[in-house]
């Protein structure tokens, strides 16, 4: 059992890093769905993700789940990437949920294949052990898409099932509230008081060793799907790999010296 989940938990081997930072789709306006920008300066090792579909407040749909799909494929082992951040262009909105207008028009079986897609999308965004989400969008619990399995380990069955069998909408004071998200922000005039807020995370987590940061997002996301023996197991796994590292080397000599560790990644 151990020896399968040391393979199950090693980290992938890096890929080269994307040669654009930027990626776009089209819909029949023409206009990017999807935008991938590195932040420089003292956000360097910052990735945005910008959704911007206007005309359905962000929706779901094909194009949309397909380009973010994508994104992440190359983001997820690019070494140069930090803390990846997930952010909206349209004022006032975030992400709509599923796109259900485009759903009308799928036939039964289409409809099964983007849900899985979808699904697939939020496993992406939640499990990537490479990349910490620092915002995730929907946290994938939206119906269908893994919201039954999502929802009652972050609250309860109880009131996970109030939550779906009603389909009651929460104020962002009252998801901090239940603990479905971390903070919630007074807004401001410009709209994007989360955004800042978001990029004050992670701006917190930039100077942390970036393998002991993605070990420590693997330990806990497995760790949790398990009882608490086989967790502890997972977090010796995932130790183990980080001892041999030149970051956790640093680290020590950082702190015996007294002085800013200067962390490569490997």
């Amino acid at each position: 059992m151990l020896r399968a989940l040391t393979s199950a938990l090693r980290l992938p081997r890096p890929w080269r890093p994307l040669r654009t930072r930027s990626c776009a789709s089209h819909g029949a306006t023409g206009d990017p769905e999807i935008q991938v920008r590195a932040l420089t300066g003292r956000d360097q090792g910052i990735t945005e993700i910008l959704m911007n579909r206007p005309s359905a407040r962000n929706a779901l749909g094909n194009i949309l789940v397909s380009e973010l799909l994508e994104a992440l494929a190359q983001l997820r082992e690019d070494q140069q990437v930090r803390v990846l951040l997930f952010r909206s262009g349209v004022k006032g909105v975030f992400c709509a949920g599923a796109d259900l207008k485009e759903r009308e028009q799928m036939s039964e079986a289409e409809v099964g294949i983007f849900v899985q897609r979808l699904r697939g999308l939020m496993n992406e965004i939640a499990a990537s052990s490479a990349v910490m989400g620092l915002i995730e969008t929907t946290r994938g619990l939206l119906p269908g898409a893994g919201g039954t399995q999502r929802l009652p380990r972050c609250l309860g069955v109880a009131l996970a099932k109030e939550l779906i069998f009603t389909g009651r909408r929460l104020s962002g004071a009252q998801a901090q509230a239940l603990g479905l998200v971390n903070h919630a922000v007074s807004q401001n005039e410009e709209g994007n008081a989360a955004y800042h807020r978001a990029r004050e995370l992670a701006q917190e987590i930039l100077p942390q060793a970036p393998i002991a940061v993605r070990l420590g997002k693997v330990a806990i996301d497995r760790g949790m799907e398990v009882d608490i023996s086989s967790g502890m197991a997972i977090e010796g796994i995932c130790y183990a790999q980080n001892i041999p590292t030149q970051d956790r080397l640093e680290g020590m000599a950082a702190f015996r010296e007294k002085r800013p560790p200067r962390f490569v990644g490997k």
